[in-house]
């Protein structure tokens, strides 16, 4: 079976159409998360990926976390979401638990699916075992309860000692937020940057040299300025959409990637 991989959608609906009318022919699609926020066609977009029914799978990023905490009533909306279609649809409360359902983290094929990034002691085993112990949270009854931990930067730095909020918290930055790493593993979360603009003491987490995932590929989004990347080791599809650039989709095992051009819904970075 054939698998499409699909960057950062952002609620740019019109974009995913275009790109899906060009892509090569593929049985299943996997979407690498922020499927909404900050486009102009959140609710289409949600409607679209989840409509795929077993066809698609996405792993869920920071922005469709964001969707689920306003939802709850957990967080304010910013000046520049565009999320309230979404929670003022008839069908909003489908969408909103399909989309809790949804993993951190997938492994297919011998490469690992995420929306950020892992951290340097983590292999893709534990990466999956430790994504999965924040996805019981979200998919259980006291999913709200876990939504009002969730956020913070600390813990930066992972330790195997973290328990309870502490814990899932760091998880779900690593899976969902971190771009890059000091020497010692802890996540920084001020610059945006690719890595040719970062500090000397930060490094991508793709390229710690500790890192214990390196034999195995990760794809990932949410790195708009680092953009299309596509090395043995680690791929990024995260490609500007919403910034008036492309989206990007990545035949899997195949590595070709095809784009279309987006309109610019963001002013420039």
């Amino acid at each position: 079976m054939s698998l499409l991989v699909i960057g950062d959608l952002q609620g740019c609906d019109d974009s995913l159409q275009k790109l899906l009318a060009i892509a090569p022919a593929a049985d299943r699609l996997l979407f690498l998360g922020d499927l909404v926020n900050r486009g102009p066609q959140s609710l289409a977009a949600l409607r679209r990926v989840r409509g795929f029914g077993d066809r698609a799978l996405t792993v869920l990023g920071n922005h469709d976390l964001h969707l689920l905490a306003v939802a709850a009533g957990i967080r304010p909306q910013h000046a520049d979401d565009t999320l309230q279609e979404i929670l003022d649809a008839p069908d909003a409360d489908e969408l909103l638990d399909w989309l809790r359902m949804r993993p951190l983290a997938h492994f297919e094929r011998g490469a690992l699916f995420v929306h950020a990034g892992v951290l340097p002691p983590w292999s893709a085993a534990r990466s999956l075992e430790l994504a999965h112990e924040v996805e019981q949270q979200l998919s259980g009854p006291n999913y709200r309860r876990f939504l009002a931990t969730m956020y913070g930067n600390q813990p930066a730095r992972w330790s195997e000692s973290l328990t309870g909020a502490d814990r899932l918290r760091c998880v779900l930055n690593a899976l969902t937020r971190v771009r890059y790493v000091s020497e010692d593993g802890t996540m920084d979360f001020r610059v945006k940057q690719g890595p040719a603009s970062a500090p000397p003491d930060l490094i991508a987490w793709f390229d710690h040299p500790q890192r214990a995932s390196r034999d195995t590929p990760i794809v990932f989004g949410h790195w708009s300025t680092l953009g299309l990347m596509l090395r043995s080791d680690a791929i990024c599809l995260d490609t500007g959409c919403l910034w008036g650039e492309a989206l990007t989709a990545l035949s899997w095992p195949e590595r070709t990637a095809v784009q279309v051009p987006c309109p610019r819904f963001r002013r420039p970075r």
